[in-house]
């Protein structure tokens, strides 16, 4: 079996830290770098139904993709919610890993992942200055609808639904994605010339103004259900390298939906 510190040289490679964001939270948070790691559960956020999943899955490694202390903390006493994440996972050796903004930006990374889930042909970066997003092109055109249907039925399920922005009935071939918070990455798919743009975290005012200024098509996902199917990419990849090594690891995917929005109730009240 490999060593923590061995498995981490080879999420190094694959999501390089230096590649993260200065403001992000990158690294292992927790673990013995000697440990030896049998069995590996890859999840979008370290919250405590994961780690309880990963001591019910007798798991040595949780891959998260969202940092657990992005700001900083001074303590990880088990009275607050985080700390009581590190203190299940000490007690029973789990090391954890985040791979975020370094995800992101990796080449297969968070937005080819969604991409290859809605069955997209990626034919490069959205900027390709960082890396982020990805513009994609549909195997024949559909309208904006028929686009948003796709996103439905083949992202996993979330209470938030799908949203849309701008005529239904256009046409789509071009398309840009990103996983994860997106609208700041709006103006790049306008000068990309796609004809939609399917992210997460759509905001009032950036929308308002986007289709104020151009036909482009926005269609606003949840954010987890945008990111989980890196979950399913990355673990794959671990696949290959222990296949490669002969580790021969347990590598698993998180079906917990951990997405914080638990239902959605569509508004009917008279203007």
């Amino acid at each position: 079996m490999p060593r923590l510190s061995e498995v981490i040289a080879e999420f190094d490679a694959l999501w390089p830290p230096e590649r993260a964001e200065e403001w992000d939270a990158v690294g292992t948070v927790c673990g013995d770098p000697g440990a030896e790691i049998a069995r590996v559960l890859f999840a979008v956020d370290p919250v405590q139904e994961i780690a309880e999943e990963a001591v019910a899955l007798g798991a040595d490694l949780v891959v998260a993709h969202h940092p657990l202390y992005l700001r900083g903390t001074t303590t990880v006493a088990a009275s607050h919610f985080k700390g009581r994440v590190v203190h299940t996972l000490i007690k029973h050796d789990i090391a954890l890993h985040v791979a975020h903004t370094n995800a992101d930006t990796a080449d297969p990374g968070v937005s080819d992942a969604l991409a290859g889930a809605l069955d997209l042909r990626v034919t490069g970066p959205l900027v390709p200055e960082n890396g982020l997003g990805r513009i994609c092109e549909l195997d024949h055109p559909e309208t904006l609808r028929e686009f948003a249907a796709r996103a439905a039925a083949r992202l996993p399920a979330a209470a938030q639904g799908i949203r849309v922005a701008g005529d239904p009935d256009a046409t789509v071939r071009r398309v840009a994605v990103s996983g994860g918070s997106g609208d700041g990455l709006i103006g790049a798919a306008r000068a990309a010339g796609v004809d939609a743009f399917l992210t997460a975290d759509l905001r009032h005012h950036p929308v308002s103004e986007a289709v104020q200024q151009s036909p482009l098509g926005l269609v606003d996902a949840a954010h987890w259900a945008t990111e989980w199917p890196w979950c399913e990419q990355a673990a794959a990849q671990l696949d290959e390298i222990s296949d490669r090594h002969g580790w021969n690891l347990r590598v698993h995917v998180s079906k917990t939906v951990t997405d914080p929005w638990s239902s959605h109730h569509t508004s009917g009240a008279p203007n």
